[in-house]
């Protein structure tokens, strides 16, 4: 990697892409912000800049390829080599199926999907001709489990998966040093649900636990400088992902009787935001939501995948405690019952 290191972040002008906007900036990263609200990205570059880095701001609609392709240019013009895309723009729906305009679903899965397509394909497109960079998927544990109330988002997410994995082994075919990561998400305290085209009688929230976002970028960042093919963050992702692949009809039963109260906060009285599905919504909003009192701001799970080799020397000196332990009650018995 260059001494002088270039991100693309997607969405980065607001909600998760705005935390990892500011992480990257804070471990020495320039970085570019594609997203289309314009009071957003003049956000997030003075964020960028405040920390000494280069910012740019490339207003684009993810959903359109060639804007995307486009947009690349233009960073590696201005900027440099792209290190590091980040794939993470996303836009919401909330709402039964079958209520669910179906323009409206196919927005969602172009941004949310198709976003993603064309990220890879732009990023790829230069990073394989240098035979080095990283890209980094934004997922979530609703890429292995669907819930009520959000098929596009739960669709999009999936597809994602699928469509990592394809372009992981063609890379591995090609002996590309180019890697592709994957992290999947919990729950987050961010602006989506305050911004979302929604059918709820009450205010949109997301399925508790929640993390705030700042913990969850530090973890993709993470993952941007030491690539790893998979990342799940935080223990309910771990649950929802490993849960589903051995009880996923227990899980349709339970999401059916609490999927829909879990994702609706009567007791937010504050009004949305005019949603930003086609238009991007005005004003800087950052990137936390309205769920403070709620959010986590770390977990023993996330401090694991952080620390690695201080978990798993924490994890052998317990094992190797527990077994000393284990022998030592074990030849206690023994003499008992030799006596």
């Amino acid at each position: 990697m260059s001494a002088q290191r270039v991100a693309v972040v997607t969405g980065g002008s607001a909600g998760l892409g705005r935390a990892i906007v500011r992480e990257l900036a804070d471990r020495g990263w320039d970085v570019a912000i594609l997203a289309r609200g314009e009071d957003g990205l003049a956000g997030a570059v003075s964020d960028v800049q405040s920390r000494g880095r280069r910012a740019l701001a490339v207003p684009t609609d993810v959903a359109d390829s060639a804007a995307v392709d486009a947009a690349a240019a233009r960073v590696e013009a201005e900027l440099g080599p792209i290190d590091a895309w980040i794939n993470n723009a996303m836009v919401g729906v909330f709402g039964e199926f079958l209520n669910t305009d179906p323009a409206d679903f196919e927005r969602a899965m172009q941004v949310n999907f198709f976003g993603f397509v064309n990220g890879t394909r732009a990023a790829l497109a230069r990073m394989t001709a240098r035979d080095r960079g990283t890209v980094v998927q934004v997922g979530s544990a609703l890429a292995h489990r669907g819930i009520p109330l959000q098929a596009a988002y739960c669709s999009a997410k999936n597809a994602i998966t699928g469509f990592t994995e394809s372009i992981v082994t063609e890379l591995l075919h090609n002996k590309s040093k180019v890697t592709v990561s994957q992290v999947d998400m919990p729950a987050m305290n961010t602006v989506q649900f305050n911004w979302v085209r929604s059918q709820l009688p009450d205010h949109p929230q997301p399925v508790e636990p929640i993390f705030q976002p700042e913990i969850c970028a530090a973890i993709v960042v993470d993952t941007a400088e030491k690539p790893r093919r998979r990342v799940w963050v935080g223990s309910s992702t771990v649950l929802t992902i490993i849960g589903n692949r051995f009880g996923s009809r227990i899980l349709d039963v339970y999401l059916a009787r609490t999927g829909y109260s879990g994702q609706q906060a009567p007791d937010v009285t504050e009004p949305m935001l005019a949603d930003n599905l086609y238009e991007p919504t005005p004003g800087d909003q950052g990137a936390r939501g309205a769920f403070d009192d709620k959010a986590k701001s770390t977990s023993v799970q996330m401090w694991a995948i952080r620390n690695r080799p201080a978990a798993y020397t924490a994890a052998a000196a317990f094992a190797t405690t527990a077994g000393v332990l284990a022998v030592t009650a074990l030849a206690s018995l023994g003499r008992r019952a030799t006596k």
